[in-house]
């Protein structure tokens, strides 16, 4: 495997030798003093580039980094579209297991891009033409504080869609009953449990995309229980799932709630509570819901 050295040595020689490309910055993970080193760190790299035409009609310019395993260009796909205006980004994986994010920017854009990562570090500026960027850090990342409207809303969306999660296993929909509970209910508590993270660290540190850092700021009881809200296959595994969320999310937000100073929903938690209760244990030939 190629060591850092290597692949940016490789990275900066490429651009050096291509006049098309006036400077050459890096962001992410490698930037980040803050995360973890490993061999799956990716390098994200950025070409600011003149002529992006060039570059797009002749794709094989881009074999010069090494032998692939497998390639992706969002920006050229039709499943995916655009999202990055006139950039463009390839996304390669290579046999000896490095990865490059490579992003070709128009010079043009310079200032604009410079401005929106401050985990950006310039590795070339053939022209001197880039402004001089801070130290990077990942302070744009960290946990925000919440308003009491976010907090609000947050436990408002987390209620309402554990309906759709309890309609859906009544109605034998498993899959609809799966990505209620696995988008838009669990969002909501990753929401929390990130907000009781932010108060325990005075919102200075980040949990990572997905929260991939959380398990480290949890406690082993909060962590295990945490993971109780996966379910399996079965229906009664996604009910389980479903309950473990409620309390999960409950403790979570009452917390989160006394610490700053805001007002959580009990009544609404015990009505929701009640009905999802309620459509647990109703008949599966039942012709009515009401609540008696």
């Amino acid at each position: 495997m190629r060591t850092e050295q290597e692949m940016i040595d490789l990275v900066l020689r490429v651009a050096e030798q291509d006049e098309r490309v006036r400077a050459v910055a890096m962001n992410g993970s490698r930037t980040n003093p803050n995360a973890r080193k490993d061999p799956f760190q990716d390098f994200d790299i950025v070409y600011l580039v003149t002529d992006m035409e060039s570059f797009l009609q002749e794709e094989s310019w881009i074999n010069v980094f090494g032998e692939k395993i497998i390639m992706q260009t969002p920006e050229g796909m039709s499943l995916f579209p655009p999202q990055l205006g006139g950039r463009f980004t390839y996304l390669m994986l290579f046999l000896d297991g490095n990865r490059i994010d490579l992003m070709l920017v128009p010079i043009e854009a310079k200032d604009a891009y410079c401005q929106e990562d401050r985990l950006t570090f310039i590795l070339l500026d053939k022209d001197d033409c880039l402004p001089a960027l801070p130290r990077p850090t990942d302070e744009q990342y960290w946990v925000k504080r919440p308003s009491a409207e976010f907090f609000a809303d947050c436990c408002n969306e987390f209620w309402w869609v554990s309906t759709y999660v309890a309609k859906g296993l009544w109605r034998r929909e498993i899959l609809y009953a799966q990505e209620h509970l696995n988008q838009p209910v669990r969002s909501m508590l990753m929401k929390m449990l990130e907000w009781q993270v932010g108060i325990q660290t005075d919102f200075s540190v980040s949990i990572g995309k997905s929260g991939k850092y959380l398990e480290k700021y949890l406690s082993d009881e909060c962590w295990t229980e945490l993971l109780t809200t996966y379910a399996n296959g079965s229906y009664e595994a996604v009910w389980k799932a479903l309950f473990a969320s409620c309390n999960l999310f409950r403790r979570t937000a009452q917390t989160v709630a006394d610490q700053l100073d805001f007002v959580y929903p009990s009544e609404e938690d015990q009505r929701v509570t009640a009905y999802l209760k309620h459509i647990e244990g109703l008949p599966p030939d039942a012709t009515e819901i009401y609540l008696r």
